[in-house]
């Protein structure tokens, strides 16, 4: 206990924020070990999403302290690599204490070298994404936890390609945070600037460039009824500048959650995949008898889609998207992570286009395509969907739901709906039936161990049906995962990246022979997926 106590104090004496240090001092005088120990259990991990974790003072949390030994380890590894004195846009979310961590960010980078700039308020992430490369910059710093609960925050870092992270420079920048010194004798400076809003209507002419809604007809366009949530984020105003610079009639908002609201208070949590996060947007859009209902996550760079009361996978939605940019003739390469259903890829071979798989993640994603055919749509089955990769090198939902809205106004004009077109789809190219298996333990060590039962035996039939086993670790870049692929079946087994999870991700593909078929197929994908849940819980003994 004494020597926590004394690593604590150490800690509070350099801490720059007196709240943060009146914290640490609060538990130090009451011996609080068991808190003190969750505290200083281990700095905050930089991985390729950057930092993200509980609002609380110590190297476990995020506070100013924390903030201001990543941003000057960001500015050590940006010189490192040539960029010193380059211009660096930070962004922030309404999260509590989101644009305190971005005057920070700026404070500390300025003092550096760096010509930084900062959103004049909070704004997507997708907005910061896409200042990235509009201004020029080296990085971009976005301060959000995204869809994480209430007392989380975040610092996701993009480089000036505009992506996200991959390694190693997630490894190079932890290393040079961890190369920072005393917190409190980190250099600062005032000289940044604060940007105008400029920097929104720009994005917004260039989604709407991008998505292009011209081809559309203007009466069928305004005539779309759209219902809309923020999920209590950021995305309102600007989602809202999009539809009117499309044409399209505003979208109608659900009241208690369309302006920012750092407790998130009619949601037991602020994502949209999350069983009853959109329970409200679906009220709503039976009310207005809408077309179609859409939610974006907090900060707005992942979306979800109801229609007629159903919200849609991730899958049903990103091929969705990939249809219709493809029947559109938006020719170039069509990726999706690993995890991901198939069908964009039978989609794309039908259209003679190029499609890749990548590894979890939009980092991977947006690294998909070549010069001869370059990345022109990608999506993963967690609600990411990037449909104007020249705009916004990462997911993007506010494009995302300008796209949704234009393509249910055009099914709306031969009385379809997305649901019909699916089913369109199903008789052309099969039912693609998609699922997980997904085991939480308490001790990680059994994730291992199942993991290396599935490689020394992996099984030889799925439904029946002879499956071949690639460890994906032997590929590159390697990945913690293994692939069992046969006729008409295919699973993905992986550790998951954030929580202490095993998961499965299960796909079956079901013919389907006509019209009355449909509702029988979707019966046996159902049935045939379970069978699937029961298969891989035996092999990997979970």
């Amino acid at each position: 206990m004494s020597e926590l106590l004394d690593i604590a104090r150490s800690w509070a004496d350099d801490d720059p924020h007196d709240g943060d240090r009146a914290e640490i001092e609060a538990l130090i005088e009451a011996e609080n070990v068991e808190e003190l120990s969750r505290r200083f259990s281990g700095p905050l991990t930089f991985g390729t999403a950057g930092l993200r974790g509980p609002l609380r003072a110590g190297p476990a949390g995020m506070n100013a302290a924390v903030v201001t030994r990543a941003a000057a380890g960001l500015g050590a590894y940006l010189a490192e690599e040539g960029h010193a004195g380059g211009g660096v846009v930070v962004g922030f979310d309404a999260r509590r204490r989101s644009d305190e961590f971005a005057r920070i960010t700026a404070e500390v980078l300025s003092g550096a070298g760096f010509a930084v700039q900062v959103m004049p308020r909070p704004l997507p992430t997708p907005v910061l994404a896409f200042a990235v490369r509009h201004l020029g910059c080296v990085a971009g710093v976005m301060v959000t936890a995204s869809h994480n609960p209430p007392d989380d925050n975040g610092y996701k870092v993009y480089l000036g390609d505009g992506r996200q992270l991959v390694p190693p420079a997630d490894k190079q920048i932890e290393a040079a945070i961890a190369a920072v010194g005393r917190a409190r004798e980190v250099p600062l400076s005032d000289d940044w600037l604060t940007l105008d809003d400029d920097i929104e209507a720009d994005y917004v002419a260039a989604v709407v460039r991008a998505v292009d809604p011209s081809t559309v007809p203007a009466i069928v366009r305004e005539g779309l009824t759209v219902a809309y949530t923020a999920m209590h984020g950021v995305g309102a105003d600007t989602t809202r500048a999009v539809f009117a610079a499309a044409g399209l009639a505003p979208p109608v908002s659900v009241g208690q959650q369309d302006r920012p609201d750092p407790a998130f208070s009619t949601v037991a949590f602020p994502n949209p995949e999350e069983p009853g996060a959109t329970d409200l947007l679906k009220a709503l859009a039976e009310s207005i008898r809408a077309d179609v209902a859409i939610a974006e996550d907090p900060d707005a760079d992942r979306c979800a889609v109801v229609c007629d009361g159903r919200q849609l996978t991730g899958d049903e939605v990103g091929a969705l998207l990939a249809d219709w940019l493809l029947r559109r003739g938006v020719r170039g390469t069509y990726a999706s992570s690993l995890v991901s259903g198939s069908l964009l890829h039978a989609l794309a071979e039908a259209h003679g286009v190029p499609s890749e798989e990548t590894p979890t993640g939009f980092k991977w994603i947006m690294r998909a395509g070549s010069d001869a055919a370059p990345l022109v749509f990608g999506y993963e089955e967690a609600l990411g969907y990037s449909v104007a990769p020249s705009v916004v090198n990462d997911k993007d939902g506010i494009s995302a739901a300008l796209a949704v809205a234009l393509m249910a106004a055009e099914l709306r004009v031969t009385g379809r709906s997305l649901l019909d077109r699916l089913d369109e789809l199903a008789r052309e190219h099969g039912l693609f039936a998609n699922g997980q298996l997904s085991v939480r333990v308490e001790d990680l060590s059994l994730i291992g161990q199942a993991m290396a039962r599935l490689r020394a035996n992996p099984p030889a039939t799925l439904l029946g049906r002879p499956v071949v086993a690639t460890d994906l670790l032997t590929e590159l870049p390697p990945v913690d995962a293994v692939r069992l692929l046969g006729d008409g079946v295919r699973v993905i087994v992986r550790p998951s990246g954030t929580e202490p999870k095993l998961k499965a991700y299960l796909e079956s593909v079901v013919p389907v022979h006509d019209d009355a078929g449909i509702i029988a197929a979707r019966g046996r994908g159902e049935d045939e997926l379970d069978e699937l849940r029961a298969e891989m819980s035996a092999a990997l003994g979970l």
